[in-house]
């Protein structure tokens, strides 16, 4: 009888799919985007993401086989993934060798000194962009585009100057920017994708996309009203889609995640408007996650019959 109770480490979601039909998915939606993103960045990018993935995938293994002396959990498939949404953050000119530290942060002592899947309180692939950004700012600020060094659409709106690209070539990622940022319809494809397939909730992409683009365009960002270049430059799509909606770093409750992505635009919003740095989504869900837990704890649903928590009591909660 007893072997019938497994208790886990979270998240503890009922769903139909194990962890690595979910990673398989999650995959599958973001391999499209990344073929683009080297078809106009070139072949360097292919580098790039090779080198973060097998990065991610050698940390984990040794972290786990010869140091912990555990079970290797890489058939799980979410080094992989920690890997090329790594990459698809970094631009095909970064040094090799500074991929590869960041996704043996990224596994290591993002994920692993937590516990491993689950654990972690913060997305690896976007602490680890974090702690690349601070350590080597000049490498992860510069841009190419078929060699030639290019200014984004953001730092040209962080410079009060209206974007040059026009809408089909933000969409089609024909710009400079991070590898796997730049194709805004297939990056929504790989979105929507998993949004049917029941892998992620609508809530937060939608809510946290239509929050930082709105209030963007209200804060008069880039000298003007353009939410539709809020949406399709820089990472909000790849990031609303795929790292804010993280089964671990994200809230359990629907009232919760509606909340998550409200301060997620919000924050990217402010960010991008008056932040030192073009881009704000990095930071944006790095801090949100880091609430997760005490956003989970307001929004917890109350057993019926059952009297409020000190807590909830305090903060006026249901």
């Amino acid at each position: 009888m007893a072997n019938q109770f497994v208790v886990s480490v979270s998240p503890h979601v009922h769903s139909q799919f194990a962890t690595r039909n979910i990673m398989g998915m999650v995959i599958l939606a973001l391999v499209p985007s990344g073929i683009m993103g080297v078809y106009f960045l070139g072949l360097r990018s292919l580098a790039v993401i090779a080198a973060c993935i097998l990065a991610c995938v050698c940390s984990e293994f040794i972290w786990q086989k010869y140091i912990m002396k555990t079970k290797s959990t890489l058939s799980d498939l979410s080094a992989v993934v920690t890997g090329l949404l790594l990459a698809y953050n970094l631009p095909p000119s970064i040094p090799l060798w500074m991929a590869i530290c960041g996704s043996v942060f990224a596994i290591i002592v993002v994920k692993q000194f937590y516990g491993g899947i689950g654990c972690n309180i913060v997305n690896p692939a976007l602490a680890a962009r974090a702690m690349m950004l601070i350590s080597w700012p000049t490498a992860m600020t510069t841009w190419t585009i078929n060699g030639v060094s290019s200014a984004t659409p953001l730092a040209a709106m962080k410079a009060g100057n209206a974007v040059k690209a026009s809408i089909f070539e933000l969409a089609s990622g024909n710009m400079a920017g991070c590898i796997g940022e730049t194709s805004a319809i297939l990056l929504i494809i790989g979105g929507l994708y998993l949004i049917w397939e029941g892998v992620i909730s609508w809530r937060i992409p939608v809510i946290y996309i239509a929050t930082a683009a709105i209030l963007g365009a209200l804060f008069n960002h880039g000298g003007g009203f353009y939410p539709v270049q809020e949406i399709l430059a820089g990472g909000l799509l790849i990031g609303a889609f795929f790292m804010a909606t993280d089964y671990t770093t994200s809230p359990m409750t629907a009232k919760g995640q509606i909340i998550y992505a409200f301060g997620c635009g919000l924050l990217t919003a402010l960010i991008r408007t008056w932040g030192g740095y073009p881009e704000g989504v990095s930071f944006s869900i790095l801090i949100m996650n880091v609430a997760v837990p005490l956003i989970d704890q307001y929004t917890e649903p109350r057993v019926f019959g059952a009297p409020k928590s000190n807590f909830a009591k305090r903060m006026g909660g249901k």
